[in-house]
């Protein structure tokens, strides 16, 4: 009976350390001994856009000079820099906002703003 309880145990734990390396199967990046820890395999990349898609995508950025400031950020090694969002609110409104708020409001970012 002893026997069998650390056969199960066995299988069990094996199963356990296993599950993990089983289930990376299907991503791009898979751990690796190595010094990076990981490694990229893209032919693992699955994706939900089709060929006619991607060009259409491509030409419009294209023509809109997306892709020629992400290939520069790319051969200069810098950070992607974040779309805006859109025009930023005067000095003004800004003080106004922060006068109108209520004190609820007023009590949460300072709160915010605190951390805590």
């Amino acid at each position: 009976m002893n026997f069998a309880k650390y056969t199960a145990f066995a299988i069990a734990a094996t199963a356990a350390l296993a599950l993990p390396t089983i289930s990376s199967a299907s991503s791009m990046w898979h751990a690796s001994n190595g010094e990076a820890g990981v490694t990229y395999y893209p032919e693992h990349f699955k994706s939900t856009k089709t060929r006619a898609q991607v060009s259409d995508e491509t030409v419009a950025a294209r023509k809109d000079g997306t892709l020629d400031q992400l290939q520069t950020q790319y051969q200069l090694n810098a950070p992607v820099p974040a779309k805006g969002a859109g025009p930023g609110k005067t000095r003004q409104q800004v003080v106004a906002e922060l006068n109108s708020e209520t004190a609820d409001e007023r009590r949460a970012r300072t709160n915010l703003l605190a951390g805590s």
